[in-house]
């Protein structure tokens, strides 16, 4: 059996069973940055099946869910220090993304979202035209 001497260990489990992932969601880790033109979000969702993790998106609002379930079976925990239950979290993108053409991938408990830069907020270049004899003799020069 384990055995824990620390005194404040129990009062943090009790503070977690009151105000825990149990009850409500926690946050779950996450990085993103930019590769070209697309943008990264990569969050940690370690011990979390494919199948507990929702995706979805309403208007510019995405929203992860997942869920860490412990183990169906006849025993007793003995230690208890990873949260479980439901974990959330909700990104404002912004319009110049394409939220049509999320990719999204799950390995190794990170999901990895790729979300490409919408055509419409690309740079692109403007042609000059000059103007023709025709133009300049109606503006009077």
């Amino acid at each position: 059996m384990i055995r824990s001497t620390d005194p404040f260990r129990e009062f943090d489990r009790l503070t977690q069973q009151f105000f825990g992932t149990t009850n409500r969601p926690a946050v779950m880790p996450m990085d993103a940055w930019r590769e070209g033109d697309t943008f990264v979000v990569e969050f940690d969702l370690p011990g979390v099946s494919k199948e507990s993790i929702d995706l979805d998106i309403e208007r510019n609002v995405l929203t992860v869910r997942a869920e860490r379930v412990v183990g169906n079976g006849d025993w007793e925990m003995l230690a208890t220090e990873r949260a479980r239950g439901m974990f959330s979290r909700q990104l404002v993108l912004g319009d110049n993304l394409d939220l049509d053409r999320i990719e999204a991938a799950y390995d190794d408990g990170v999901l990895r979202l790729s979300i490409p830069v919408a055509e419409r907020a690309k740079p692109r270049k403007i042609e000059i035209t000059g103007a023709t004899k025709d133009d300049q003799a109606a503006i009077g020069v």
